[in-house]
């Protein structure tokens, strides 16, 4: 079924009124004509997407508490979990930043450029797996993998613990943390205060949540000409749920591969995780969430101009060659995927004493 988002369109069949019959429609069959009309779409589109909820889901098998969140946050913002204790969570994926570095690969361990693009941090929780070819599980997994990556934080395992355990400060956050443990510094329960922390990082009551929960004027005419586009050209086929895309996996160059600046034939994703062949060049499909902010975009992130990486999309994955009104109108519409942006209040880091593990830069 096509949606179309114009009036004009109302009496081209969809209600068994032609074109020219509806221009002798009363007034009033017009109007509730129109209701059934916005009705559908409303009811079509809430089958398709869900608003994001107004609080963290809760993590299997790790229960949040206020003293493991606030762990977490200490944790996130922590430099020194990084061998040469100037990289956090934070250097990568900013908070007030839209949750990324807006860079095409991070900066890392003595002066090392990743691999790929930093994805953003904001909804990750609602990911189907984490990082571009979904190593990761979920976000516990994912907050142990920077830490010990040469690349990234450069440290290991075990000097985690050891640099933790030498900051004297430490020692009451975890005990609150992980009441009834005799020894809560391990690197098990930092990956879960991190992970915690992190899913509460959500950007709930976008113009497109609204929408979705009933406020038909959350959307302007353009924003809804855009949703009609993002459904019919077919980006819902990867981009739909709660957080609009991260569901699934799906390889990039369906229709054909866009050039090799955007995707290297060295970079076959998710086959180096699976070893499947089919798994050549399949990534996990990002979140449009808060797509606006978080540029550049693609696992290489080659391509700052949002309006581009929509035309290629639809040339690489469906097909189909959008015409610059087309794409305006689809950007338009991911406008208002921008929700609300968490505000989160710096921690106070406990201070390093003279016993306390030195950097290594």
């Amino acid at each position: 079924m096509t949606i179309a988002a114009g009036d004009d369109q109302i009496g081209s069949g969809l209600f068994g009124v032609g074109q020219d019959e509806a221009a002798d429609v009363d007034a009033g069959r017009f109007l509730r004509m129109d209701f059934r009309f916005h009705a559908m779409v409303v009811q079509v589109t809430q089958g398709l997407f869900k608003p994001i909820p107004i609080s963290a889901p809760p993590l299997p098998g790790n229960p949040a508490t206020p003293a493991k969140v606030a762990l977490g946050k200490m944790l996130y913002f922590e430099p020194r979990l990084s061998e040469s204790h100037s990289i956090s969570c934070n250097s990568c994926h900013m908070i007030g930043m839209g949750g990324v570095d807006l860079q095409e690969t991070s900066l890392g361990h003595r002066w090392q450029h990743g691999g790929r693009n930093a994805p953003t941090v904001y909804n990750a929780v609602f990911d189907v797996a984490q990082f571009w070819d979904g190593r990761a599980k979920d976000l516990e997994q994912q907050a142990g993998g920077p830490l010990v990556n040469p690349v990234e934080m450069g440290t290991t395992e075990t000097h985690v613990v050891e640099q933790l355990k030498g900051i004297p400060g430490y020692a009451g956050a975890f005990a609150k943390a992980y009441p009834g443990e005799s020894d809560p510094i391990t690197l098990d329960n930092v990956r879960k205060a991190i992970a915690v922390f992190e899913a509460t990082l959500i950007t709930p009551h976008a113009p497109f949540d609204r929408y979705l929960t009933g406020n038909d004027k959350a959307l302007d005419a353009t924003q809804k000409e855009g949703l009609a586009l993002f459904i019919n050209k077919g980006c819902v086929a990867c981009h739909k749920g709660v957080n609009i895309g991260g569901g699934m996996y799906a390889p990039f160059g369906v229709v054909e591969r866009p050039g090799a600046d955007i995707l290297p034939p060295g970079d076959k994703g998710r086959f180096a995780v699976t070893k499947t062949v089919s798994d050549e060049y399949v990534f996990r499909v990002p979140s449009l969430r808060n797509i606006t902010l978080t540029a550049p975009y693609f696992h290489t992130g080659k391509v700052w101009d949002l309006r581009q990486a929509i035309a290629i999309m639809g040339s690489s994955q469906l097909g189909a060659k959008l015409t610059d009104d087309e794409a305006r109108k689809i950007e338009v519409f991911l406008g208002a995927l921008t929700g609300d942006q968490p505000i989160v209040t710096l921690p106070i880091l406990p201070p390093s004493v003279t016993t306390t593990p030195r950097p290594k830069p």
